[in-house]
């Protein structure tokens, strides 16, 4: 009765949200929920939900749907990491076998009730509240950065009436006040010194993106195989008493691992010549401060990425 109440429940709300899926048919939510992870259409909600409450919310962890019960694990692991970020208050979301929490129906609707009130909460939000630029008075990424830059430099407000040649004509003066005061080649010279135009720029964006879209890419793969490798931990009858102690163990730090790169043109900019020296890695001296471990095991694909969960 209770799992009804809550059926009837959720369908209502996902009306309300716009979701147009299948689910919304008759039996088919209840029909989902009761296979849980093994179902790829509840899985398809849950990213749904989850895609949706990221336009709102800062968040690190994300859900993706399956397209077989076999990637179910896989799937509960994700929700977990989500849910801790989260911090999510409901217990038997958040403790317990983390490959079998979602295989029980009513668990599979606490966490669409879940989602879906913070959903609810963060559009409510959203409305209420008015954005940030109004608030601030222009408080852009480029504004914070330019603060900040004005700040490093010890510099004072500038007057609202200043133009942005005089604007960053004052930040050049002072740059150049504050290097005479610094040792010869403290900061090194620049790795770009050819000038650039709009074009040029256009060009360099493009190709950071590019090379940006190829590291994420890279990235998640190194990633992906982490957590197939963490999960094959748990395979032995041995390790499958100690399921909970892994994912207290391995989710914080897998939580910190973000696919997306933090490389930008500013840091071609800021790039001096140093970086241009290329060193052998495997020439004597180097390899005397390179030694390690993982060199002996390196060829055993399992050992090594039981190294990279540790090095990443």
């Amino acid at each position: 009765m209770e799992c009804d109440l809550m059926e009837t429940d959720i369908l209502e709300s996902l009306e309300d949200l716009g979701y147009k899926g299948p689910l919304l048919e008759d039996g088919a939510l209840s029909q989902a929920v009761s296979a849980g992870a093994s179902s790829p259409e509840f899985t398809k909600l849950c990213a749904w939900l989850v895609s949706e409450l990221r336009v709102f919310c800062k968040l690190e962890e994300n859900v993706q749907a399956t397209n077989s019960p076999s990637e179910a694990e896989e799937f509960q692991l994700e929700v977990s990491g989500l849910l801790g970020e989260m911090n999510c208050p409901y217990l038997s979301l958040t403790s317990g076998d983390v490959t079998k929490r979602l295989l029980v129906q009513k668990n599979c609707l606490l966490l669409l009730t879940y989602l879906i009130s913070e959903l609810e909460a963060a559009r409510m939000l959203c409305v209420n509240t008015p954005p940030k630029k109004a608030q601030e008075g222009g408080g852009s990424e480029v504004f914070q950065e330019l603060k900040g830059i004005c700040i490093a430099l010890g510099m004072s407000k500038p007057p609202a009436n200043i133009t942005m040649f005089q604007f960053f004509s004052g930040i050049e003066k002072k740059l150049k006040e504050t290097l005479a005061k610094v040792p010869p080649n403290h900061v090194g010279k620049p790795l770009l010194k050819k000038p650039m135009g709009p074009a040029h720029w256009e060009k360099i964006e493009a190709i950071n993106q590019a090379i940006a879209n190829e590291y994420e890419v890279r990235r998640k793969l190194l990633i992906k195989r982490l957590d197939v490798t963490v999960q094959s931990f748990g395979w032995s009858d041995r390790a499958k008493s100690q399921t909970e102690k892994l994912a207290k163990v391995y989710q914080p730090k897998r939580s910190v691992l973000s696919p997306k790169s933090t490389i930008s043109v500013a840091h071609l900019l800021a790039a001096r010549q140093d970086l241009s020296k290329i060193l052998r890695t495997s020439s004597g001296s180097i390899r005397e401060k390179t030694a390690c471990a993982i060199n002996k095991v390196i060829k055993d694909p399992l050992i090594f990425f039981k190294y990279i969960y540790f090095y990443l």
